[in-house]
């Protein structure tokens, strides 16, 4: 079969779908990758796939790039004639949907996050569904990696009963192995991972440690991602106060997730929190806001501890009962988010219920 993959941005179809696209490759599929270059792209290469570079602007509204967008795509089929399409985040998942409903090419969606227009409500998030539901009209099958958002495309009738619900993209169980929890209960490390922007909960995360700091001024805070739209003199002017120790983006993030007490992340909203899988697959705890798309990584208590979302004494609360907690209450909270990762959210099931769909689509049943 051919295989065209609509994507984003290289990083995220690398590190989280590279056992797909691997494994697809060896079972003889021709794979295409459509997509920004980047420095993952060589990377993506080298597993076998077909490179077909895309001019995308992720966060763009402009009207006149997002037909071009469409035309390319459709372009972009002509050339391929693929059998199926996969396609992920929002604009290959509308704008891909829309060439491949044109060009009648199956093809499967995969949402990833609702982002920033339909969270929000307005104008935007009124286009943005309709186009939506234009996208996914004729999807042979979306994936939806919460309950929460695949209830609302059911209720907006946007997506009928072609839908699946899958756990996010998994996690690499070998690439994040079990870590032993830091002998140090002295020195607490808290680790936040992420794009740094308003809806990441940055803004609570700063004013939380600021307060934290006072009481605790041993608690370390580790902060690691690429900025996203923020203010540089702002998050600089923690850092120079002592407040949080900056990384900027880190290709291993693993070495920081193994040294940490805790992952925290104050996040708006997630698709499913990939940060908060590979930290419990670590055997760290995790502490997040009680939202869609973090709630799913945690067991309230047993693995991690939920806060209120856009709230900094709901978020310095839980810091400081997490800080208290005796250290083998700590360490077991690790071993206990491990144990879900290995039960619930293994890449491996992700991977399957792709192959299942695919099958599907080739008239082919699988044992």
């Amino acid at each position: 079969m051919k295989i065209l993959v609509l994507a984003n941005y290289g990083m995220g179809l690398y590190k989280f779908r590279k056992e797909l696209l691997e494994n697809l490759i060896r079972e003889n599929n021709e794979v295409y990758i459509s997509l920004p270059y980047d420095e993952y792209i060589p990377k993506l290469e080298k597993t076998g796939c077909k490179f077909i570079e895309t001019h995308l602007d992720r966060h763009g509204t402009n009207p006149i790039k997002e037909l071009n967008l469409l035309l390319f795509y459709l372009k972009t089929l002509r050339y391929v004639k693929p059998d199926v399409v996969l396609t992920y985040t929002i604009k290959p998942n509308i704008y891909g949907g829309i060439a491949c409903r044109i060009a009648k090419v199956p093809y499967l969606a995969n949402i990833t996050g609702l982002g920033i227009g339909i969270e929000n409500r307005g104008i935007i998030q009124k286009i943005a569904l309709r186009l939506y539901k234009s996208a996914l009209k004729k999807t042979s099958c979306a994936f939806f990696q919460n309950k929460s958002n695949r209830l609302l495309f059911i209720n907006k009738n946007i997506i009928g009963s072609k839908s699946r619900l899958i756990p996010g993209s998994g996690v690499n169980l070998e690439e994040h192995s079990f870590e032993e929890y830091p002998e140090d209960d002295k020195n607490i490390r808290f680790l936040f991972i992420g794009r740094i922007m308003k809806d990441k909960g940055i803004d609570e995360l700063l004013e939380a440690a600021k307060v934290i700091k006072v009481s605790y001024p041993d608690v370390q805070f580790d902060v690691v991602g690429r900025l996203d739209g923020y203010d540089i003199v702002r998050l600089n002017d923690y850092v120079k106060k002592g407040i949080i120790n900056y990384y900027g983006q880190q290709d291993d993030v693993h070495s920081f997730i193994k040294r940490s007490h805790a992952i925290v992340l104050p996040s708006y909203h997630e698709g499913l929190s990939n940060v908060l899988l590979e930290s419990a697959a670590s055997g760290r705890p995790v502490i997040a806001s009680r939202v869609p798309g973090c709630v799913e990584t945690f067991d309230e208590g047993l693995s991690g501890l939920g806060f209120d979302v856009k709230s900094v004494t709901s978020l310095v609360e839980v810091l400081i009962k997490f800080i208290n907690l005796p250290y083998e209450k700590k360490k077991s909270m690790g071993i206990a988010g491990r144990i879900k990762m290995e039960r619930e959210f293994d890449r491996n099931i992700v991977i399957n219920a792709y192959k299942e769909e695919i099958s599907k689509i080739a008239g082919v049943e699988r044992d």
